[in-house]
């Protein structure tokens, strides 16, 4: 019985792994003239940060203002499809009906919601590139590198002050591992999985910051 509940637990996914398989189905269409629009698929989009909430989750409490935030924006993306679902699925339109309205650098807005999720993910994608390459660093210094260079641009005094208190929670790089990677013990399989995981992400979120400095949100601050 033992063996058999070992042996399941073994086959099943880790975060990353399921992170990977919504993110293969997320496909960016370019605009092959002036007439179209380029189309950013939202409800792939949404179930990666969900995913990334369950990966910050594993930090611990260091990451609950960032998790809290990343949720709020999620859900308000959300709530703007679900009122055309069909126009709204492409989240350029989301964009293109805020600035039409005027409301699109709000701090309320969908369009900052886009924007403060994409850095998120950003962040979150290259600490994990740190882990799987600087494993004998600990862990508050690998968050605090990817923070300075990610985050940290973007951060009034407040949001940065927040961090650097919550940045003394953060746990060892081992208990991290373990609890991204599975029963993985010689973290061969994560480092493969954090890998792929980059090599998807990456160029999506090349697209859309490109999106986004269009739409002249690219330089938006926190407080």
């Amino acid at each position: 019985m033992k063996r058999k509940r070992y042996e399941m637990e073994k086959k099943k996914k880790t975060e990353l792994q399921t992170a990977i398989e919504e993110l293969s189905l997320l496909i960016i269409t370019k605009p092959v003239d002036s007439t179209e629009t380029t189309h950013i698929p939202l409800r792939p989009l949404l179930s990666f940060c969900n995913l990334i909430i369950q990966v910050l989750d594993k930090i611990g409490p260091t990451m609950a203002v960032l998790r809290q935030d990343i949720d709020q924006n999620i859900q308000r993306l959300e709530k703007v499809c679900e009122t055309d679902p069909c126009v709204y699925s492409n989240l350029v339109e989301i964009l293109k009906k805020e600035r039409n309205e005027g409301t699109y650098k709000m701090a309320a807005s969908c369009s900052r919601a886009l924007l403060w999720l994409t850095r998120t993910m950003d962040f979150t994608a290259g600490l994990l590139r740190l882990l799987s390459k600087e494993v004998s660093s600990k862990m508050e210094e690998l968050v605090e590198e990817c923070y300075l260079t990610t985050l940290k641009p973007h951060h009034g005094w407040i949001a940065s002050a927040a961090f650097k208190v919550c940045m003394k929670l953060v746990p060892d790089n081992k208990t991290f591992m373990d609890a991204i990677g599975g029963r993985d013990e010689s973290n061969e399989t994560l480092r493969e999985d954090i890998d792929t995981l980059s090599s998807l992400l990456t160029p999506i979120l090349k697209e859309i910051s490109i999106v986004l400095e269009q739409f002249g949100l690219n330089r938006l601050r926190s407080m």
